[in-house]
């Protein structure tokens, strides 16, 4: 295996026009470059992201983090072997020595992990998803099943709604190229619809492609999206799911939806009564963060519904064992930067997937153009992915290199289950 000879960060801008972190790895024949998301809406469990204090970009600046990559890690790797994924990311984590990353911050560290996961695949020649595959012992890819982010709310858009995200699923397609092309096709019908009955103005997007009109209630997002693909024949073919975000609209240990006081009951029968009324195949933290036992007991109650855990697991092995013991959920949410480095996104992946959880590969509200988590949902077989409306370049990025990896792998392409 050939050496390091060097390893590079910078401070770039994600798609919020906030500072993130890039890093670049070379060997003597090769260089990769990775770039790290970050969260808008964030559980309080989640790996350390490492910030400036300073005034530059209202803070928000990753001067400490790309510095500590340059004077810290770098000095660590150039001029030695090129490491194995789980040689590196031992070493990031002993390297830094907190529980949650903070020293060296995980921004830094999962900048390093993923060039190097990328460099590694150059290095023996095989696609990115192709080695993720090796790493994790994927025997059969599958393409995903994309979930498309097409109407927002909560902290992603300026509205009042309380869900954060309204998605389509197109699950009733033979090819990810299928379901790309109905994703595309609804969400641009679904812009008309929305210019229709709410005029110009609420066709702006929120953080993640999707829109974000003037919508007071959930039902409202529900009926949109459905009338949408009944213009266009497509109601067969697609189910909804929802990510409450419900941290969002708790306090004082209370639920506060749609301006009124829901106890945890109440909250439990909506969701109850929409896995009923609409065709709703996912629901993503419905309750606070810390709620394992309501968890389970939507899971229980909601027998058409996968129940996803996101703030409530943090990509957390810890978090995850206990899920597992309370039947708190049966599907993960993964996000790389929740956990910071590619090792310990395989571990949580690894250890639903035993307790037959299904496993949805995702993106961060802040985003950069890197296509990485496409290989990464092909590479252990997800099956699901979430990366936004089919709009806006960080979104489509991930997309089209699923079309890629579909078209490289032919008549072995598998979609969805």
């Amino acid at each position: 295996m050939s050496k390091i000879t060097n390893v590079k960060a910078r401070q770039i801008l994600d798609s919020r026009g906030n500072p993130t972190v890039e890093v670049e790895v070379s060997t003597k024949s090769f260089c990769a470059r990775a770039s790290v998301p970050s969260g808008v809406s964030t559980g309080k469990y989640e790996a350390f992201e490492l910030r400036d204090n300073s005034e530059a970009f209202r803070g928000l600046g990753v001067t400490k983090a790309v510095n500590n990559v340059n004077k810290i890690i770098a000095k660590k790797l150039i001029g030695k072997e090129l490491p194995g994924q789980e040689e590196l990311d031992n070493f990031l984590i002993k390297l830094d020595g907190t529980k949650n990353k903070s020293k060296l911050g995980a921004n830094a560290i999962l900048g390093v992990s993923m060039a190097v996961c990328k460099v590694a695949s150059r290095e023996k020649g095989r696609e990115l998803y192709e080695h993720i595959g090796k790493l994790y012992g994927t025997k059969k890819f599958t393409l995903p099943i994309p979930a498309f982010n097409i109407i927002e709310g909560g902290k992603h858009a300026g509205n009042s709604l309380d869900f954060q995200e309204f998605m389509v699923w197109p699950v009733k397609c033979k090819s990810f190229s299928e379901a790309l092309q109905v994703g595309s096709e609804i969400y641009q019908e679904l812009k008309e619809v929305i210019k229709k009955k709410h005029g110009k103005s609420a066709i702006n997007i929120g953080d993640e492609g999707g829109f974000a009109p003037p919508l007071t209630c959930y039902e409202e997002p529900f009926e949109l999206i459905l009338d949408a693909a009944k213009e266009l024949g497509y109601e067969n073919k697609i189910k909804l799911g929802i990510d409450a975000a419900a941290t969002s609209f708790y306090r004082d240990r209370k639920y506060y939806l749609e301006g009124t006081e829901a106890s945890v009951s109440d909250l439990l029968e909506k969701y109850v009564e929409m896995s009923n009324v609409y065709p709703l195949v996912s629901i993503e933290d419905p309750f606070h963060e810390e709620d394992f036992e309501n968890f389970s007991k939507l899971v229980k109650k909601a027998k058409n519904c996968q129940i996803v855990g996101d703030d409530l697991l943090t990509t957390n092995v810890e978090k995850i064992q206990k899920a597992i013991v309370q039947s708190s959920c049966n599907c993960l949410l993964l996000k790389l930067n929740q956990i910071g480095t590619v090792t310990e996104a395989f571990n949580a992946s690894k250890l639903v997937m035993q307790d037959n959880w299904n496993v949805m590969v995702s993106h961060r509200g802040g985003e950069t153009n890197d296509d990485f988590i496409a290989d990464l949902a092909v590479g252990i077989s997800s099956e699901q992915i979430k990366a936004g409306a089919p709009c806006r370049g960080e979104r489509l990025a991930k997309y089209n290199q699923l079309l890629r990896i579909e078209e490289s792998l032919g008549k072995k392409a598998k979609f969805g289950k």
